[in-house]
């Protein structure tokens, strides 16, 4: 284990969490906040502690699979644990297991809040708290590795464990010009939709929280009601363009590389929006008379059928008053999430396909013993490796879920809260039904509930096996 090369990694994550806290300072300046003393006096602690760290280089630079997991895991951890210092200094959420709570569900893109009154809140407190969406959203190791070669030729273990669904690929031969990319197609469309707000007659400060929430497929607003009293205009806006960031951003590399037939063509692409638009039909009929209107009812089963496959959380309607069955695929949904390669959380659409697609092999084999089939997708066999790692997944997935809900099941919560509740933190959803519904929040439960469920926005987000590898003894092994 190189030992040295993570903690000057570390290093350099905290310094880059110090500058990213200055676009909030400047926010606490513009609206003469005192609340900016503590970005402030944060900032100093990230500088302090990433100085310190990165004094001594490391004179080997080499980085296997599994110090990319370990960096990205403690990276991950350790601006969480940063980030938080602002809300708890300032008393804005005084208890810290609170703060972390909410800072790690910011940066894991989750959305879910602990907060009950969010429009009291400093503007620079509520910037920084929703620009974590931002940086979370692509990964802040990307972004590293876009403007620092900090591990050479070996950075694509930091890469694989950051970025999300069952492989990761190189869209440009160096793993610092695919970073690059990633964040340059990442910028254009977050510039887009905030000329497109803006255009709404949205507030700046609106729109940028907006942004932040919709690229990074978060969901933190600043009102109370998250979307419901904006215009119709700009929820329409934001729900085209949260079901865009849900996308693998291959797609957009090919439509830049105007090779549209092949991104078009792409299966992923092509089911996750068939699955949206046959949920916005079915919730539509479920839920016709309940708004004026076939247009109204369409618009808001439109949102919410976007917010939750995107895993963004936003809402502009309490969708724990619709029929069950509008529910039923809401919760359905919140587990399938976006595009692998998105900035949306979720088990992933591509793998549901390759799920779906083993299952009717398993039934040929059965049926045809000797009938070999590979199975294959956009023209390229599926290798058992991803199979394999795809069935991994789910069996860990299933196992780290049941175990949480049993966790925070001795809270005493209603059983569609607990079960909800974790398919909303695991997933990187946000709100789920009952008590954490969007009209509700995760401030009831208890200090290890609380602990549990940041522990699985984090697995989540990072697809949990760099976090579960914390806990294997062969990790530590010489």
């Amino acid at each position: 284990m190189n030992y040295k090369l993570i903690r000057y990694i570390l290093g350099w994550v905290l310094i880059m969490e110090a500058g990213l806290m200055l676009p909030a300072l400047v926010v606490a300046v513009v609206y003469r906040e005192w609340e900016g003393l503590g970005l402030l006096s944060t900032m100093g602690f990230c500088l302090a502690a990433g100085l310190a760290l990165t004094l001594k280089a490391p004179k080997s630079k080499t980085m296997h699979a599994r110090e990319g997991f370990v960096t990205v895991s403690f990276c991950w951890i350790a601006l969480s644990a940063f980030g938080a210092l602002p809300f708890v200094i300032t008393r804005a959420i005084p208890n810290y297991i609170d703060a972390l709570f909410e800072t790690v569900s910011g940066f894991t893109t989750t959305g879910s809040t602990i907060l009950t009154d969010v429009e009291s809140m400093a503007h620079c407190l509520q910037f920084w708290r929703s620009f974590t969406h931002w940086i979370g959203g692509m990964g802040v190791l990307v972004f590293m590795m876009s403007i620092l070669p900090l591990a050479g030729g070996s950075s694509m273990y930091m890469m694989k464990a950051e970025s999300t669904g069952p492989s990761v690929g190189k869209l440009v031969p160096k793993v610092k010009g695919t970073a690059g990319l990633l964040y340059r197609m990442y910028i254009a469309l977050s510039l887009l939709i905030l000329v497109l707000l803006l255009l709404g007659d949205m507030p700046l400060f609106d729109s940028l929280i907006t942004v932040f929430g919709t690229a990074g497929t978060g969901g933190f607003g600043i009102k109370n009601d998250s979307m419901a009293s904006y215009s119709a205009y700009l929820q329409i806006v934001t729900t085209i363009f949260m079901i865009m960031f849900g996308f693998n951003f291959s797609f957009y590399y090919l439509v830049w590389k105007r090779k549209f037939k092949t991104a078009f063509r792409m299966t992923e692409v092509r089911a996750y929006l068939l699955i949206i638009l046959v949920s916005i039909v079915l919730i539509s009929i479920n839920i016709y008379g309940m708004f004026d209107g076939v247009l109204e009812t369409v618009r808001h089963a439109a949102f919410q059928v976007g917010t939750i496959i995107t895993t963004t959380g936003f809402a502009t309607t309490d969708f724990n008053q619709w029929p069950a069955f509008s529910k039923t695929i809401l919760v359905m949904l919140m587990c399938i999430g976006a595009c692998a390669g998105s900035t949306g959380g979720g088990i992933k659409v591509q793998r549901i396909l390759i799920l779906v697609r083993s299952i009717r092999n398993e039934l040929d084999v059965i049926t045809h013993p000797h009938h070999v089939r590979r199975q294959k997708m956009d023209g390229h066999v599926i290798e058992q490796s991803v199979i394999r790692s795809v069935n991994i997944f789910l069996a860990a997935y299933a196992a780290v879920f049941a175990l949480s809900l049993l966790i925070i099941s001795i809270d005493n919560f209603d059983f569609t809260t607990n079960f909800t509740a974790i398919a909303a933190t695991l997933n990187n959803i946000g709100p789920g039904l009952e008590v954490v519904g969007p009209s509700g929040n995760y401030s009831g439960f208890s200090y290890l509930s609380k602990l549990v469920m940041t522990f699985d926005m984090l697995a989540g987000r990072l697809e949990l096996f760099p976090l579960l590898i914390l806990f294997s003894r062969s990790t530590w092994r010489k």
